[in-house]
Parts: structure tokens; sequence; C-alpha cells
């Protein structure tokens, strides 16, 4: 049995920036994507490419394939192989994740300018009487 309508859209709102907040608000979410957008993965070369644990990452994964981004594949063979793919509309994610590469990286660089112009400061505690004299 199908939800109707109204409950399917209820699920993530009418608003397309909480919706994909939601899909890849889980801590490994963006990380998985990037690696499996350069194509089929099993579960140990996207733990090593990633970092997760592997009770968090099997978690991930299975969140991410409900939510329609990933398939899991288990091919009948002995030893058992499973890999996980993206989905077509995972795919379609992969320009988001290389702006969000492009900004991260500018965030780093801005990162490292601010952080080495802060280093070169007379450091100073702020007090009271120093915020209210701006």
């Amino acid at each position: 049995m199908t939800k109707p309508p109204h409950r399917q859209m209820n699920k993530f709102g009418s608003c397309p920036f909480a919706t994909a907040q939601k899909l890849i608000a889980g801590k490994w979410a963006i990380l998985i994507m990037r690696t499996l957008a350069a194509g089929a993965r099993r579960f140990g070369e996207i733990q090593k490419e990633v970092g997760a644990t592997q009770a968090t990452l099997a978690t991930q994964l299975k969140t991410l394939e409900y939510e329609g981004l990933l398939t899991r594949t288990a091919f009948p063979e002995v030893p058992p192989r499973v890999e996980y793919e993206l989905t077509p509309i995972g795919y379609a994610f992969t320009p988001v994740l290389d702006c969000i590469e492009v900004w991260g990286n500018r965030y780093i660089d801005y990162l490292h300018q601010h952080t080495t112009q802060a280093e070169s400061l007379p450091q100073e505690e702020p007090t009271l009487s120093s915020h209210n004299e701006r």
C-alpha cells in the first residue's frame, strides 16, 4: 500500500534546499557519494576511501539506498560479492559534488590566509570596554 501523495510530500516538504539537506545530512553521505561517483565500489573499498567505521558505513549506505541515491547489488558468487553504485538520480548530484569541492578548496585557502594573518597580529583578549569602543 502506498501513501497518498500529500503524505509523501510531507516527508520532505516542498523546499528543494531542505530536501537536499535531508538527503546528504549524514556525516559520511557526501564522501560516500563522491567515492561512488567514480563508479561501483565494494564495501571495503568505500570504507578505505571514506574512513568510516563498518557499522556507521553500513547504516549510511542503507540510508542512501533507501532514499534512492544508490543501489546495492549482491552477486551470486563464492565468496559473496556486493557492490554499491549511484543510481541515475544519485549521479545527477555529481555536479553539486564538483561545486562543493571547488568551494571547499576556496574556503580552505581562505582559512589559511586568515589564520596566517590572525597569527601575525598581536593577541589581545577581548574585553567589554574594547568591544564598546567600536
